[in-house]
């Protein structure tokens, strides 16, 4: 079985920076992806299609962190980053 890395960031609050200013990549710097982040600030949000393609991959558990671990909970981070 695969092992899964989880991040220890709050996928709830990725999708709410994401609807809110995710056209200003607020999200991507929250999960430490600085340098698309400012891609998506340049390009307010890649004119909304990148914006709305992060959205859904927040919201079906598919978006990654710097780090590749995926964002997974809810409301409170995994403590020991695996499943």
């Amino acid at each position: 079985m695969e092992q899964v890395l989880i991040s220890p960031r709050s996928r709830l609050i990725a999708l709410l920076l994401c609807f809110f200013l995710g056209y200003l990549g607020i999200h991507r710097f929250y999960v430490g992806k600085v340098g698309t982040g400012l891609l998506m600030l340049c390009t307010a949000g890649g004119l909304g299609v990148w914006w709305i393609i992060d959205i859904i991959f927040i919201a079906c558990g598919s978006f990654r962190d710097k780090e590749e671990c995926r964002l997974e909970s809810w409301f409170e981070p995994s403590r020991t980053g695996t499943v």
